[in-house]
């Protein structure tokens, strides 16, 4: 992993609103998510290396030579899947990945943060970036020239930065948009490029103009573009996997599809000429291109199911149960305890309460007093032991009587308990 000293090249414009970058030959773009696999793909090359926290995908990119492609997430986890070389994820980083490109060989590639940070990894040459540099917008995306040499950064506002040998031919930092640039693209022909905003318009720096979705309405916006190998044409890819080509093949789409996640990346093989799209949970879309496996997690393993209710616990050690019930017109005041403690219990009925009784009581009892001349009550206490239970019960009628109930212990002679006289 390489993690270089920021310098600063040169600077080409900054500004407005990107999400997405294709990059083109050495190229891949950042974006939003997806969902399942597409038109029953060919797997080849033993699928991905790992899988990625779903959600957390942004780009992707392929090997020049279309043997396979990296999938990568904002934390700068790389996945490598199919014939694409190993290459090491990033340590703790300030600020997320937004973008991915691969060199020519395919031997290494660069990511870039929303900063402008850059992170060569294998054979990738750092040649500057916008890391300590303010920016009136984020970066968003990247893309590399031919021979590997350089790479442009492309901010939200459209504004380009280049370094190394990639050439400036002009941006929309200074040019108020409708809608924020989303994506970029080279045009290997010519070296100039793309830029595409959320709604398809088409920006073209030393490039042709073959067309753009910018004033026709759109199911879901725009979040990125690759382009043919040898510039001849593009295509613009939406949130939900819908394909508009200009001057390139139209192999298919997940525009009529429900997705699990929404399509965030897309990037060109180079061999086959199709192109493949991911979403954010590492979901890939291969159209005339292999299918090399995807980054997709398993789903979480279930919890074992419950176990059946079953009956609760005999009690353990004594338990008291108390309770009271009949007429009480004027109300009962109803007191509960053992020799040692006093509770204090309801003033309706009907009344209950249970309660846990230490070894070493002497007695339990319960006292409830109507509180008039009217009403009839009866109470009843049941103490419960491993060995047995006990029942007492006392009646109170009118005239502010008490109904009273009390069990003692037989310690030390047993460990029973008996009604109390």
């Amino acid at each position: 992993m390489n993690y270089p000293t920021r310098t600063y090249l040169r600077r080409a414009c900054a500004a407005a609103s990107v999400l997405a970058i294709a990059l083109v030959g050495t190229t891949a773009i950042a974006a939003g998510a997806s969902a399942a696999t597409a038109a029953r793909p060919r797997t080849v090359n033993g699928g991905c290396s790992n899988y990625l926290p779903t959600g957390t995908v942004v780009a992707m990119a392929a090997s020049p030579d279309g043997s396979g492609y990296w999938i990568v997430n904002g934390a700068g986890q790389v996945v490598n899947c199919g014939g694409a070389l190993s290459l090491p994820s990033l340590g703790p980083i300030n600020l997320p990945i937004v973008g991915m490109a691969s060199t020519p060989d395919g031997q290494g590639a660069w990511l870039v943060a929303s900063d402008g940070g850059i992170f060569a990894l294998g054979d990738a040459g750092f040649y500057g970036s916008m890391g300590g540099t303010h920016l009136n917008q984020p970066i968003v995306g990247m893309a590399s020239t031919p021979d590997g040499h350089g790479y442009w950064l492309v901010a939200a506002d459209g504004g380009i930065f280049a370094f190394g040998d990639a050439g400036f031919f002009g941006s929309t930092g200074s040019i108020h948009l409708n809608k924020p640039v989303v994506g970029l693209a080279v045009d290997t022909a010519t070296g100039g490029y793309w830029l595409v905003a959320s709604d398809g318009g088409i920006f073209s720096f030393n490039a042709p103009f073959l067309g753009s979705m910018g004033s026709v309405p759109l199911n879901k916006p725009v979040i990125g573009m690759s382009s043919t190998p040898d510039g001849s044409g593009y295509r613009l890819v939406a949130a939900d996997g819908g394909i508009f080509s200009f001057g390139a093949p139209f192999y298919g789409s997940t525009g009529s599809l429900v997705l699990n996640k929404p399509i965030v990346g897309m990037a060109a093989d180079n061999n086959g000429g199709g192109y493949w799209f991911v979403g954010t949970d590492g979901g890939i879309f291969a159209f005339n291109a292999p299918f090399y496996g995807s980054a997709v997690a398993p789903p979480p393993t279930p919890s074992p199911p419950s176990p059946p209710p079953s009956s609760p616990p005999p009690p353990q050690g004594i338990q008291a149960s108390f309770s009271c019930s009949g007429s009480a017109p004027e109300g009962v005041e109803i007191t509960y305890s053992t020799d040692t403690s006093n509770y204090s219990g309801g003033s309706t009925v009907p009344w209950s309460a249970t309660l846990a009784v230490p070894a070493s009581a002497l007695y339990v009892a319960i006292d409830a007093q109507l509180q008039g001349p009217d009403g009839s009550i009866t109470c009843s206490l049941t103490v419960t032991w491993p060995g047995g239970s006990a029942t007492q019960s006392g009646n109170a009628v009118g005239n502010y009587n008490i109904a009273s109930a009390e069990i003692c212990s037989d310690a030390p002679f047993d460990s029973g308990w008996t009604a109390c006289g």
